[in-house]
């Protein structure tokens, strides 16, 4: 089986060791999400293996042929170069024949009678026959038509920064690969497009590494969790679930160890000091061991983020938008918008990319005029605004000097004051890091720093306009929790479904239509009503057929065989349970052994499909009796 093997890889940055002598392999048809906190080194531990940097020390071992493609977290593209020239970049066979395909095919449309570019085209054609290179084309497309990208002939640079994402992310996927790695590939997408993505993934071939922080991605594509923390790599087997389990009793296991290893300690240092007798060389090494022990150390200090700051008294009235509108170059993006804000109000705004969403928040927020309409602020409000694109650090100052510069104490919700030093250390920023450039840090640890500038200012309305992009799985927890008991008004446009879930009751949802619908309840709500709104729409028939309706008969009992299946499918639905409990536990038994477990994976997988036809089917059966049973 094909993979990669990485043996006692070693990465520095500056005096921070980012991975410490970790060893790990991929194999053919895993797919692995890697998580830790932001700076922990996930984004240069991703392009080592894509062979971007090189780490201190440490070996990559393959086959020579072996062929990854990486999408980094924010892609830098050649403007010049068209959509279809960037996804069929490469010195492959197959690319190299859709390239000139495409360019034949170009080239003929603008001058078709020309007899040269005829044989041209012939001549590509051949080469495309003589590779099977027609399906790797038609998969081509349609990922460029899913992911929205408007022309396939475009220049890169004539492309808005979500489009050129969108192209960047179609040629990682088109491109033939060993291992497909994917840095933060959820960011700047709308959710139906992640939803796509999710579902293209989750079939994917190859090896899969990805980054990402939106956990119903990692849930649903991945099998396999690597956990990069102080250095070490963690591997657990199963998706995000089952990591978040499994972390839990890792942990709970690590503190059981270093209780037991204080109680050894304590009585080997009593034993010492009592003076107890002991043949000399006995002694000796009972005295080096006491030593060891006590130099060893054990991973269970938590660190934590504490989100208590308090915010402003915020009075009855909040903010009323009437008949709001807004165009851009002639371009009407929604109009007659109302919206109540009322205190404890928490609503997520979604829609495509391009709907108006950050607009909106502009236009509250009083950075952009409104063409028509009126937007009514109440007297007590003090806005905190989180924004996507234009994070105001100076990289020249200090980390605790950014933080100074918005307060140097804040007021809790329980009344007590916690100073600048003290709140960056509940953002996980240590006394030694405080004193550090803000240039030194990560890009995820600038956007904590961020969203503490902005908390820092004790707000009692919050804009969040896509706060889940470049923060990590554990900050985002942490800033759910602080939201769920924050005491003013959340509006929070955002992508993330798993954050949306967690954190608003209600939704805004922006449309091409510019008419905006108010929904009350959570994204997945919203989902699940969208769908049986689809379900329960009835098809239209054509005209001919509706002038002659045909009543159908009622049915006035079930068939043999129907009533076959009545009787036994309960009891095939209770076995095919019992044996996908039976494989899963098998798959944990396992560990690491992948030999082991990929069959077990393929097998859960055919079960889980086999559960879902049955379930399908009961639901059919059991409608058609109750409709027996009412006659």
């Amino acid at each position: 089986m094909r993979g990669l093997r990485v043996e006692n890889l070693v990465k520095t940055y500056g005096e921070k060791t980012l991975f410490n002598q970790i060893s790990f392999s991929i194999m053919e048809g895993e797919r692995i999400g890697l998580i830790g906190v932001n700076g922990t080194g996930k984004s240069s531990l991703l392009k080592v293996l894509a062979g971007i940097e090189e780490a201190d020390s440490g070996e990559l071992i393959h086959p020579s042929d072996y062929e990854v493609a990486y999408l980094d977290q924010n892609p830098e593209l050649n403007s010049d170069q068209s959509v279809l020239d960037h996804i069929y970049y490469g010195d492959v066979d197959i690319m190299q024949a859709l390239r000139a395909y495409e360019q034949a095919v170009s080239e003929l449309e603008k001058a078709s009678d020309d007899a040269l570019l005829q044989k041209k085209l012939w001549k590509a054609q051949e080469k495309m026959d003589e590779l099977d290179a027609w399906d790797a084309m038609t998969q081509a497309k349609t990922i460029l038509t899913k992911l929205g990208v408007p022309s396939y002939t475009k220049r890169l640079g004539e492309l808005s920064g979500g489009q050129r994402k969108r192209v960047a992310i179609a040629k990682a996927l088109i491109q033939p690969t060993d291992l497909l790695i994917l840095d933060e590939p959820t960011n700047h997408l709308d959710n139906d497009t992640i939803e796509w993505l999710e579902e293209y993934l989750s079939h994917y071939r190859g090896a899969l590494l990805l980054v990402t922080h939106d956990r119903y991605f990692l849930d649903r594509v991945t099998n396999r969790i690597f956990e990069l923390h102080k250095g070490n790599l963690y591997s657990y087997e199963g998706n995000y679930t089952y990591f978040l389990e499994q972390k839990a009793l890792r942990e709970e296991q690590e503190l059981i160890a270093e209780q037991k290893h204080k109680n050894i300690l304590k009585t080997e240092v009593a034993w010492l000091k009592a003076g107890v007798k002991a043949r000399t060389t006995k002694q000796k090494a009972r005295i080096e061991r006491v030593q060891a022990m006590q130099e060893e150390k054990f991973d269970t200090q938590k660190d934590s983020i504490s989100f208590d700051a308090g915010s402003k008294r915020l009075g009855k009235k909040v903010m009323e938008v009437k008949d709001l509108s807004k165009s851009y170059n002639d371009k009407l993006i929604f109009e007659e918008l109302n919206l109540l804000l009322k205190p404890g109000d928490r609503i997520g705004i979604v829609g495509p990319n391009g709907s108006g969403k950050t607009t909106l928040l502009q236009l509250l927020a009083g950075l952009e005029e409104p063409d028509t309409g009126s937007i009514d602020i109440g007297e007590t409000v003090k806005i905190g605004y989180y924004t996507q694109h234009h994070m105001l650090l100076d990289e020249s100052v200090k980390v605790i000097d950014v933080i100074r510069e918005v307060a140097e104490v804040i007021h809790t919700t329980s009344g007590d004051v916690i100073t600048a030093e003290q709140m960056l250390e509940r953002f996980l920023f240590p006394r030694s890091q405080q004193w550090t450039y803000v240039s030194k840090l990560s890009g995820g640890e600038k956007r904590r720093l961020y969203l503490l500038s902005v908390l820092m200012e004790e707000p009692n309305v919050l804009f969040l306009d896509e706060p889940t992009n470049d923060l990590d799985t554990e900050t985002l927890t942490i800033l759910e929790d602080y939201l769920d008991s924050f005491p003013g008004v959340v509006i929070t446009v955002s992508h993330d479904r798993y954050f949306l879930d967690k954190t608003v009751d209600q939704l805004l949802i922006a449309s091409s239509s510019r008419k905006w619908e108010h929904f009350y309840g959570n994204y997945s709500e919203y989902r699940a009503q969208e769908a049986k709104q689809v379900k329960e729409t009835p098809k239209v028939k054509p005209a001919l057929e509706q002038s002659k309706p045909k009543p159908k008969p009622k049915k006035k009992k079930l068939s043999y065989m129907e009533q076959k299946e009545w009787d036994t499918i309960e009891d095939t639905i209770t076995e095919l349970e019992e044996e996908l409990e039976a494989v899963q536990q098998g798959i944990v038994e396992a560990g690491s052994d992948m030999e082991v477990i990929q069959p077990l994976f393929e097998k859960q997988k055919e079960l889980e499909k086999q559960l879902e036809l049955k379930m399908e089917r009961w639901e059919e059966l059991s409608l058609l009796v109750e409709e027996l049973e009412d006659l």
